[in-house]
């Protein structure tokens, strides 16, 4: 069990391991333990296995029935009996939910993992919670962050990886900070590792530039 997920480890015999879905299963938290030991919306797994079989849970605008449907970074839960709407983050510890507004509900943050060229010119925009999104813009590069509206999936913004943007730091030592960025150092050799320096309240920190979650910026645009 990752040492993030919000389970004792004394206590409990069996936990509930993720199915392979949208995030790696190192990356993220089955429903059933969301919302057991994440909100104690429920006190046991039967209970939270009866609530998400019956269609209580949304994830990203979708109802997800299957208990151990794995849930990761920036992911939009909502409970539309009770008309409660989170946002999945990360801290220190492992995830974390914060409650936010049916309009920010309709929108999501997702990084570029990757883009590549497809049948009719279009470029295909690989995201890190495993969606793909064409476009005809080639401004986009790996690294950088989408807006991207729910359930339409239309790209809203376009936010870029680059000195003053404001990034949240998703891995190391670091994890669950914001911050600015002040200096990307992209390594000369393959042996070499790409570095980002942050300011976080005043402290410059460096972190692997695979470890930022680009969340704002000066340097955004509107995306197409």
């Amino acid at each position: 069990m990752p040492k993030g997920w919000p389970v004792a480890k004394k206590g409990n015999v069996f936990v509930v391991k993720p199915r392979a879905g949208p995030h790696k299963i190192e990356n993220s938290i089955p429903l059933t333990i969301l919302l057991r030991d994440q909100l104690k919306a429920v006190n046991t797994g039967q209970e939270a296995r009866r609530v998400i079989k019956a269609g209580g849970v949304l994830v990203d605008k979708k109802q997800r029935k299957d208990p151990k449907f794995p849930v990761g970074l920036m992911d939009i839960v909502e409970f539309p009996a009770s008309k409660k709407h989170y946002k999945v983050l990360v801290n220190n510890n492992g995830f974390d939910l914060v409650e936010i507004s049916e309009k920010e509900a309709s929108e999501k943050l997702c990084k570029i993992k990757d883009k590549k060229t497809v049948k009719g010119g279009l470029l295909q925009l690989n995201l890190h919670d495993g969606r793909n999104i064409l476009t005809e813009n080639n401004g986009y590069k790996p690294g950088d962050s989408v807006k991207v509206g729910l359930p339409e999936q239309e790209l809203q913004e376009h936010l870029k990886l680059d000195v003053g943007s404001t990034v949240l730091v998703v891995g190391g030592k670091n994890k669950g900070t914001e911050g600015k960025i002040v200096e990307i150092a992209n390594r000369k050799q393959m042996t070499g590792k790409n570095i980002v320096t942050i300011d976080i309240k005043g402290k410059k920190v460096e972190t692997l530039k695979d470890y930022v979650f680009v969340i704002g910026g000066e340097k955004s645009s509107k995306g197409k």
